[in-house]
């Protein structure tokens, strides 16, 4: 599924994993906004997926969507091909920019955590980021950039959210690896960590909970949960030729929550 403008002559381009919902779409439109074109993975949600390339199409700019269950690390092979064949036929061979932003929620205690639900939430958040960046590595640019998406709760602790926060904690550490390799082709790597977001990530925890609402509001220097619009942006800057010289950094847009 694609837009139907096809002359990118000059234009950068960005794949983002899990962009048809939440803060994946609110970086995609920012960075259409900025003209950048966009190829992206939904796992389910079709219609959302649609209607982004719609908005794509409104801002003069192109987008392309495939289904892409980042947990299911087998898909790769075919998602890359397909990435291949949407580069073709935008007159192109490589793309610039990468995010690695699908994910899902797990709240479970350690005491009733399964082998299955850990081995869920690694391959989703984990796993699939490290081998999907693996492959997709010999497509991006010289001087790309890679902008993997963790979390506050690898700063503070959460109870119910140690499987999830351990995987965000291994992926930080990922970037840092992804900076030091690949900085001799220019390409830099970096983490945005956001914090509690009004999403309907993990059913919309945050944002259907007024008593969970409150107690982030409470501990939060801003005084409210974030919202996508509040790191979207902070993703898409990250992505800006000025700011080339951020390398291997954790940067957190959580609103001076826990401080």
């Amino acid at each position: 599924m694609t837009s139907q403008n096809t002359d990118n002559k000059g234009q950068k381009i960005a794949i983002i994993t899990g962009a048809s919902r939440g803060i994946g779409r609110n970086t995609a439109l920012h960075l259409a906004k900025q003209g950048v074109d966009v190829i992206f993975t939904y796992q389910s949600k079709l219609a959302d997926a649609e209607s982004l390339i719609k908005e794509f199409e409104k801002l003069g700019r192109k987008a392309t969507a495939f289904q892409l269950d980042i947990g299911k690390s087998k898909q790769f092979d075919a998602f890359v091909s397909q990435v291949q064949h949407a580069l073709e036929a935008w007159g192109v061979e490589r793309f610039d920019y990468l995010v690695n932003n699908a994910g899902n929620a797990l709240y479970e205690p350690i005491t009733s955590m399964t082998e299955a639900q850990f081995d869920d939430i690694f391959n989703v958040h984990i796993k699939g980021p490290y081998f999907l960046t693996q492959k997709l590595l010999p497509l991006i640019n010289d001087g790309g950039r890679i902008v993997n998406i963790s979390s506050g709760l690898t700063r503070f602790s959460n109870p119910g959210s140690s499987a999830y926060a351990s995987a965000k904690g291994a992926l930080e550490v990922f970037t840092r690896y992804l900076a030091r390799e690949y900085g001799s082709r220019g390409i830099t790597a970096n983490v945005i960590a956001p914090g509690a977001i009004e999403t309907d990530f993990g059913g919309g925890h945050v944002r259907n909970s007024p008593e969970l609402k409150k107690m982030i509001s409470d501990n939060t220097a801003l005084g409210r949960p974030g919202l996508a619009d509040d790191v979207g942006p902070v993703i898409a800057s990250l992505l800006n030729p000025e700011t080339r010289w951020v390398n291997g950094q954790r940067i957190e847009a959580s609103g001076g929550i826990a401080l």
